[in-house]
């Protein structure tokens, strides 16, 4: 049976270490041009409708774009 998390309050720092350690093991593996150019694929190939559709869902529940995007 799975363990009962403890509630951390305010921001969970276990998940947060925990999404830390393999980002930082993810991008030091040399996989991230990999994995970019598959994605760059299934942007410009048979995925980009279901992508498009998942991107205006995602964009409709948003308040707004972030100041940052638009930012140089």
């Amino acid at each position: 049976m799975a363990q009962k998390q403890k509630n951390e309050g305010e921001g969970n720092r276990t998940a947060a270490r925990a999404y830390n350690t393999a980002s930082e093991k993810f991008a030091k593996s040399g996989r991230v041009g990999e994995q970019a150019r598959r994605a760059q694929q299934a942007v410009d190939g048979p995925q980009k409708p279901d992508l498009d559709r998942a991107e205006r869902l995602g964009k409709s529940k948003a308040r707004g774009e972030d100041p940052a995007v638009s930012r140089k």
